[in-house]
């Protein structure tokens, strides 16, 4: 069963539209045939009206890390669970997101892939994340040590096989063997090269910038620690100005400060926030399985089973734009640029989605005034709860 209806023509008034230019104070975004007709201030055109009740208007969020929610992994081969993962971070405002991937042995990855690539035609998640298995082992976080592997061409060409251009993005470690040769065939395939889960060195990191990686997997976490003698990971990628770095914002892996130092250097059009959310996302405390390993949600936090590593999180995007501006002291402008705006030019998407403008999806997100969501609309359709 769908969780939206069909696509309605309405003019959603009263509220404060968050714009590319600006805020409207008294905005209006119009509605017709799915995408945004046209946004403005003061009479709306004429119509149907919704009048929002001086709500944030806000364009839809994209995630470009997500493993699950909704009781439901990325990893299943049941279209039908992906579908309840999706629908669960939808209602919570995310419209497009990229379904991650855990690091497992290359053929069953390939089965993983091969599974959600219908669902990337039928626009249900918007392509794939593969987070592994080209990772460190020193940095594993939640992936299985002993399924980590440097990168090599024939495991890379498989893995994009099975997408057929389904695959967006994968997270390399570049000090690998063969790190960076990886990096620089990914981008040679029209593949977003992401460094993460690295004991990189800030000098084993730059030939892998160099190579055309940009972006940093969940900035901090899974990485060699910042230095003042030795910058590692960290200090190499929020520095340069060619990479888009993504932070976790449940104020458990990061510190709000830590949030906030990032955000002002790297800027709006490099910050990126993601959720990292794993099945548990939605649903609550208890005990999951994430890529073999056994995970344990305790108060809303998922760690290893044994140990005391994270292993996702439970977050929604909603709660990171939340967190971003209460805790972390983002504008709501910026908070926009990093759940929606940014992300969505990361993935080559701002043709359709990612601001509130016309001639783009009618992707919204009404926020009350403690900025949680009172409505959703997906691609022109109301999402029910």
């Amino acid at each position: 069963m769908s969780t939206w209806g069909g696509p309605v023509d309405v003019t959603l008034t009263g509220g404060r539209v968050v714009t590319p230019d600006g805020v409207l104070e008294q905005g209006w975004v119009a509605v017709r045939d799915g995408l945004i007709a046209a946004v403005g201030e003061g009479a709306p055109p004429e119509g149907p009206t919704t009048d929002v009740d001086g709500g944030w208007l806000v364009p839809g969020f994209v995630d470009i890390h997500c493993h699950g929610g909704g009781g439901e992994a990325f990893t299943s081969a049941d279209p039908a669970r992906v579908i309840k993962a999706a629908n669960a971070h939808r209602r919570h405002g995310t419209t497009t997101l990229l379904a991650s991937l855990v690091s497992r042995p290359i053929p069953e990855l390939a089965h993983q892939v091969e599974a959600l690539t219908e669902l990337v035609r039928d626009n249900v998640v918007a392509g794939i994340h593969l987070e592994g298995p080209f990772l460190s082992a020193a940095r594993c976080g939640a992936h299985d040590p002993a399924i980590l592997r440097p990168p090599d061409r024939a495991s890379i060409d498989r893995l994009l096989d099975a997408g057929g251009g389904a695959v967006r993005m994968i997270t390399v470690a570049p000090e690998l063997e063969h790190g960076v040769d990886a990096v620089r065939h990914l981008v040679a395939n029209d593949v977003l090269a992401a460094i993460g889960h690295t004991d990189a060195t800030e000098a084993q990191i730059r030939p892998a910038v160099e190579a055309g990686a940009t972006v940093a997997t969940h900035l901090f976490n899974g990485m060699r620690p910042l230095h003042h003698r030795e910058p590692g990971p960290i200090g190499a990628l929020l520095d340069d100005e060619r990479v888009t770095v993504e932070l976790i914002c449940d104020l458990v892996h990061l510190h709000p400060t830590a949030v906030r130092l990032a955000a002002r250097h790297a800027g709006v059009h490099r910050t990126v926030l993601v959720t990292d959310a794993i099945a548990a996302a939605g649903v609550g405390d208890g005990v999951y399985d994430v890529g073999g390993l056994e995970v344990r949600v305790v108060d809303g936090v998922p760690t290893l089973a044994g140990g005391a590593s994270l292993a996702g999180s439970t977050l929604t995007m909603d709660a990171a734009f939340r967190n971003a501006v209460q805790s972390c002291g983002l504008t709501i402008e910026e908070a926009v640029h990093a759940t929606s705006t940014r992300p969505a030019r990361l993935l080559g998407l701002q043709g359709r989605t990612g601001e509130l403008r016309a001639g783009l999806a009618a992707d919204v997100v009404v926020l009350d005034a403690e900025l949680k969501p009172r409505e959703v609309m997906s691609r022109g359709a109301w999402v029910k709860d």
